[in-house]
């Protein structure tokens, strides 16, 4: 593989406290060298002038839906739009069909990534059996095959004493459980926000304290087990407080936040479009401020997009027949870059950390750096260029977004994996 170079980029790399001018050598697939005026040599030399070289981005959120429902996504195409979004890794969820609940189903999707993923593809385990939450699955088998967390994610660990046996046996992995909070008996059938917006709509309101109960439980089972317990897809401002509190009495609890809750409200839904039903739903304004709050100070550990392709036809439905989800790899790191960096919400190098180092660390993987010696996986940013959400042109299968037709200034221009580009904008 030959040399490359990025030359006279802004390299962002929270890992390891660099932000600023510097070239960037890829050698063998491996970071060779970050330093000033590096010499090209033989090296294929790219300009990244006025861009922002990061360590490759990772979503540690998303739905792949192989096997199983590969009408909706594959492996394939679910990297491949990964890779046009600027992406070079992704942690896939195991609610597929059969369920990745055993060792064989997850060497499945390491061997597919392997064969035909144009980006990393770490595949996380079930929580349960057949994510019924009932038996614990077999996580030893798990781990030994690839994976790199367990979440029965989809559905909630309804039964506390599961979870407490799910936090007490992954301690000896070393991985986190990650858990999808919703009080199944609060959330009684809702299909969104419960508000005045679903009042007026005359839907079932999904109250956001069925997220804000199993969040609790979870932070007191981490905190009695020594566990590590991750909350996915945080919604509300009140999780959002309990994390906070738990982070400063040191308790092994880390969160993300998806794009649409940081973006969008429930009053998205509009007319009932079934493109702004989600899991959990779209809350309220005070809700989303807060969780830019939580963003800014800290508190929030990573971004993730929890892309949830639907085929369109399951989508062109009553609202409340409709499936949850919408796709988020292709408008993640606009959305991020407009709303947050050039809204003066947070610094680029905060942006990148949550899309880097803390996604890594959390889930255990040697990422999110541009330290010598590591895989070459790089994301080039241009933070100008405007990009218009476009459903007729994405990578992936499903159309499924709210934001399509929104102009947001700042995406990925190239994405490196292993050394080897996988996209470029400009070609």
């Amino acid at each position: 593989m030959k040399q490359l170079l990025l030359k006279n980029g802004r390299v962002i790399d929270p890992a390891n406290g660099i932000d600023g001018q510097a070239d960037v050598l890829l050698e063998k697939g491996k970071v060779q060298k970050v330093g000033a005026r590096i010499s090209p040599g033989g090296a294929d030399v790219i300009d990244c002038k006025g861009l922002l070289v990061c360590p490759g981005f990772i979503d540690m959120h998303v739905h792949l839906r192989e096997p199983g429902q590969e009408w909706k996504e594959t492996i394939e195409t679910g990297t491949r739009c990964a890779a046009h979004s600027g992406f070079t890794a992704v942690a896939c969820m195991p609610n597929t069909t059969p369920v990745n609940d055993s060792r064989s189903v997850t060497e499945l999707i390491v061997n597919a990534a392997r064969e035909r993923g144009m980006v990393r593809v770490h595949p996380i385990g079930a929580v349960s059996k057949g994510q019924k939450g009932e038996e614990l699955a077999e996580m030893s088998d798990m781990v030994d095959a690839g994976a790199v967390a367990f979440s029965d994610d989809g559905h909630p660990v309804r039964s506390s004493l599961l979870m407490r046996k799910a936090l007490e046996y992954s301690q000896i992995f070393g991985v986190p459980v990650i858990d999808h909070c919703e009080d199944r008996e609060l959330v009684d059938g809702g299909v969104m926000n419960e508000g005045d917006v679903s009042t007026r709509l005359g839907l079932k309101g999904w109250p956001s304290v069925a997220e804000d109960i199993l969040v609790q439980r979870d932070i007191l089972l981490a905190e009695y087990t020594g566990g590590h317990v991750h909350i996915a897809h945080m919604s509300t401002g009140k999780a959002a407080e309990f994390v906070r509190r738990a982070k400063k009495q040191k308790v092994k609890v880390t969160c993300e936040v998806t794009p649409h809750h940081f973006a969008l409200t429930d009053e998205a839904v509009g007319e009932f479009d079934t493109d702004a039903k989600m899991n959990p739903p779209l809350r309220s304004e005070a809700d989303r401020k807060a969780l830019i709050k939580a963003i800014a100070d800290g508190t929030i550990d990573a971004i993730a997009t929890d892309h949830a392709p639907h085929h369109p036809d399951e989508k062109c439905v009553e609202f409340a027949c409709a499936p949850f989800g919408i796709i988020g790899l292709e408008t993640a790191i606009p959305l991020s870059i407009d709303l947050l960096v050039h809204a003066g919400v947070i610094s680029w190098d905060r942006l990148v950390e949550l899309f880097t180092v803390n996604p890594a660390r959390i889930l255990g993987i040697e990422a999110g750096t541009l330290t010598p010696g590591v895989a070459a996986d790089v994301t080039v940013i241009d933070p100008d260029r405007e990009f218009v959400v476009d459903k007729s042109t994405t990578e992936s299968k499903s159309v499924n977004t709210p934001f399509h037709g929104w102009k947001l200034r700042g995406c990925s221009v190239l994405t490196i994996v292993g050394g080897r580009i996988v996209h470029n904008r400009d070609e």
